[in-house]
């Protein structure tokens, strides 16, 4: 299934063909493919080229190590991420490793190589679905994450499925069209609140 972004500008065919579906095959991914995601994360730009992010991943054929992500993630996001065959999540450095300073870009830096894998994914013909919607504190429990690094999204990866598996209310999310906010509602000339011209 595809949803392609209706846009009012030209953008690259593959951000218009990325999206965040919740139906998954069960086909699992390749390591080549997985590794490749990680690839184009790692050169993600970032403040004082920092690389803030961490990632820890579980394939579903390492069940145990499967289990403990899914386990995580809020009851309503379990419902029909357990399909997905690689489940993600990014973690953010929070300090500088050179003096231990505070990096206010860690989150945002992590965003961006979370942004290149997602469409690296795109690209490969895998979807991947970020998601807050996980318990912060039992993934720094169980996922033995250290103090100075901050748990940021779950995502869910692997091939797309057919929407029929889903849940009446998810089928229904699924097949709407995708929307966004127009570009003059966020978009400001020279200072806040003047319309872009």
């Amino acid at each position: 299934m595809e949803k392609q972004a209706d846009a009012q500008y030209p953008i690259h065919d593959l951000l218009k063909h990325r999206w965040s579906p919740r139906a998954f095959g069960e086909q699992p991914v390749e390591a080549d493919k997985l590794r490749s995601l990680f690839e184009a994360a790692r050169w993600a730009p970032s403040s004082n080229n920092e690389q803030p992010w961490r990632f820890i991943a579980a394939c579903k054929d390492h069940e145990l190590e499967w289990n403990r992500l899914h386990a995580c993630l809020v009851e309503g996001n379990r419902k029909w991420a357990y399909r997905a065959p690689v489940l993600i999540l990014s973690v953010a450095s929070l300090n500088f490793e050179d003096d231990g300073k505070a990096n206010r870009h860690a989150l945002y830096d992590t965003g961006m190589a979370v942004e290149n894998l997602v469409l690296q994914a795109t690209a490969l013909g895998l979807v991947a679905h970020q998601m807050a919607g996980f318990d912060v504190e039992q993934a720094r429990a169980d996922l033995k994450i250290p103090a100075g690094y901050e748990p940021v999204a779950m995502i869910a990866v692997g091939y797309p499925g057919d929407p029929a598996i889903l849940s009446d209310r998810l089928r229904e999310r699924e097949l709407q069209p995708r929307t966004r906010q127009p570009i003059s509602e966020w978009t400001f000339s020279g200072q806040w609140g003047i319309p872009l011209r």
